[in-house]
């Protein structure tokens, strides 16, 4: 089974999210690509930061090259539509302006190599990505940006693939352990609760902070962000809260002081949009699930894979079999592949 295979005829727009720069995000996309190629089908793709130039703009290590085939459809900016080698036609100049121009959509009038870089917000890319569709892509992929992990939202793809490698870490099982700990943020189990989904879904709209009692009574706390409002939120809780609607994101200092300050903590679930929101460093990740906190989503990720690279462009490597072995061992039943090895699910 390739990668592909996790996605046709399944989703429509999927995104690929790297745990850092050079962790194997742009090998993945080529592999994608080439696997689109061999089953016959057309790929559109956009990137929320840059990517296809030959060297790194921060860390000035060498970068792998994006190669389109004749017929693929991108999203790009209009400085990188100028310096791509392929032949390309303008299919619409959209609306959406980022500080490199305007993003265009093309279609590859012959093979090549391109630079993409596509829209700043959320909506935007999803704006972009459907329209990718429309022109004719059976599947849109948003390659994701560093440290920007808002294109696996599930309100902009359907589906993810996570990449992640060596660079993160000289210590192998350390970068065993922070994937890991991004697979269960990713895999955060969603509100099954009808009547608290249409409550959290109101308390998102109007940007509120809300907690609901046993009964489904609803406490709108006076607070406009989530963020050094931790110790307001725990002075809140009674021995009847259920639970914890927050809006906006949340961090780790925020449930540190609600854990340092109450004890009603234990009985209640915290439940935000999507697991994007959540900005917690994995150490406090691991305090937390010791001390008892129980997060949910509202809308769930759909992680269909993890795609591992065992070289760091600083020099270093991990054996690739024991990295790809462990790595399967700890996330399972998460599909694991070696990108750099080019093989299968």
């Amino acid at each position: 089974m390739q990668l592909l295979d996790l996605i046709k005829n399944r989703y429509k727009i999927i995104s690929v999210v790297g745990m850092s720069k050079n962790s194997g995000k742009t090998v993945t996309l080529k592999e994608l690509m080439a696997e689109a190629l061999e089953e016959g089908l057309n790929l559109g793709i956009t990137s929320i930061g840059r990517d296809g130039e030959k060297q790194d703009i921060v860390t000035f290590t060498e970068k792998p090259l994006i190669y389109i085939n004749q017929g693929s459809l991108i999203a790009t900016v209009e400085e990188l539509f100028d310096v791509c080698e392929a032949r390309l036609e303008i299919l619409e100049i959209t609306n959406c302006n980022t500080s490199l121009g305007r993003v265009i959509i093309a279609r590859a009038l012959s093979p090549g190599y391109v630079q993409i870089a596509g829209p700043c917000t959320n909506n935007e890319i999803k704006e972009v990505a459907e329209k990718l569709l429309v022109y004719g892509a059976d599947i849109a992929i948003v390659d994701g940006a560093l440290d920007r992990l808002s294109s696996a939202s599930p309100s902009i793809t359907e589906a993810t693939i996570l990449a992640t490698g060596a660079v993160l870490s000289r210590d192998m099982n350390k970068v065993i352990e922070k994937t890991a700990y991004q697979a269960d943020i990713f895999n955060l189990e969603s509100v099954d609760d009808e009547k608290l989904k249409d409550i959290g879904k109101k308390a998102l709209e109007d940007k509120k902070i809300c907690i609901i009692d046993n009964q489904y009574g609803i406490n709108v706390l006076n607070i406009k962000t989530s963020l050094n409002s931790g110790r307001e939120i725990a002075s809140a809780l009674t021995k009847d809260s259920r639970y914890v609607i927050i809006s906006g994101s949340l961090v780790g200092k925020t449930l540190k002081d609600i854990v340092s300050h109450t004890r009603f903590f234990k009985d209640v679930i915290f439940v935000i949009k999507d697991s994007t929101r959540i900005f917690i460093d994995y150490r406090d990740w691991q305090y937390f699930q010791k001390k008892g906190v129980k997060l949910r989503v509202l809308e769930k990720i759909n992680i269909l894979a993890v795609t591992i690279n065992p070289y760091s462009p600083l020099g270093y490597y991990f054996s690739p079999k024991e990295f790809l072995d462990k790595m399967k061992g700890i996330l399972r039943p998460i599909p694991v592949v070696d990108v750099m090895m080019g093989g299968g699910v």
